[in-house]
């Protein structure tokens, strides 16, 4: 996989450093990225001005939208308006989200994929809104928490200037994909305590340690009255799944 994202043309062409790495970046994900859902040879761009998503693929018809900057990517993503954001996860309309990190000599160093089940109202974040003196006062945009992403939603294709292998990235997929087939509701809530066992930090854990993080989910899930029944049951959907492997009563395995 050619990592270099550098155009000469594209430099002539455009003035704004901004367009520039719009446009190279681009370029360099229709002519080198594969479909990372069905290992399709190449994705599409969709045509300029379509809503949310840059590109698609003709098997599998997946969306993907594309986000790029110099700098490692942080805790959390600047994005466009708050309640579209919202609007969008509630109503499933959220394409695929490549994470591209270039550096000073325009080659990819990081690419990585979240896939659009992983987005929930959990990971959004509102930002203050514009004064009432603004021009489009009292408009509100959102952060989007990486942070409250887990490691499993994070699709890794090229890792510090490292491609992975399609098969390898077909497999990272395969494993989550049964969280876009549950309920918005009960995504949510197997996102957030795959969070919380990564947050954990350790290989064995037990039942009580995620009870420790009830009050932190109440707030997420407002409307629900029984955190605890909802922890016990999502564990075992991931023991089921595989994530987890359940060792005796109250203790459990984190798997790879």
């Amino acid at each position: 996989m050619n990592l270099s994202i550098y155009n000469e043309d594209v430099f002539k062409r455009y003035k704004s450093n901004s367009q520039r790495v719009r446009v190279l970046t681009e370029n360099w994900m229709q002519e080198t990225m594969f479909c990372p859902v069905c290992s399709n040879l190449k994705i599409k761009s969709l045509p300029n001005n379509t809503p949310v998503a840059d590109f698609f693929c003709p098997r599998c018809n997946e969306q993907f939208q594309l986000k790029s900057q110099k700098n490692k990517f942080g805790k959390k993503i600047l994005d466009g308006a708050f309640q579209k954001m919202i609007e969008s996860i509630q109503r499933n309309l959220r394409p695929n989200f490549f994470l591209l990190h270039y550096n000073l000599d325009y080659y990819v160093n990081n690419l990585f994929l979240i896939p659009y089940f992983f987005f929930t109202e959990s990971i959004i974040e509102k930002r203050k809104p514009l004064s009432e003196n603004a021009q489009r006062a009292g408009w509100a945009g959102c952060n989007i928490s990486l942070s409250k992403v887990p490691p499993e939603g994070k699709i890794w294709i090229i890792e510090d200037g490292i491609a992975y292998s399609k098969s390898l990235i077909a497999d990272q997929w395969k494993k989550v994909s049964f969280i876009k087939d549950a309920p918005l509701s009960e995504r949510g809530w197997t996102l957030d305590i795959l969070r919380v066992v990564h947050s954990l930090g350790k290989k064995e854990f037990t039942l009580k340690e995620v009870y420790g993080y009830e009050e932190e989910l109440s707030k997420d899930h407002p409307t629900n009255y029984h955190i605890k029944a909802k922890i016990r049951q999502q564990l075992q959907i991931l023991r089921g799944k595989g994530f987890l492997k359940f060792k005796e009563r109250g203790n459990y395995l984190v798997l790879k």
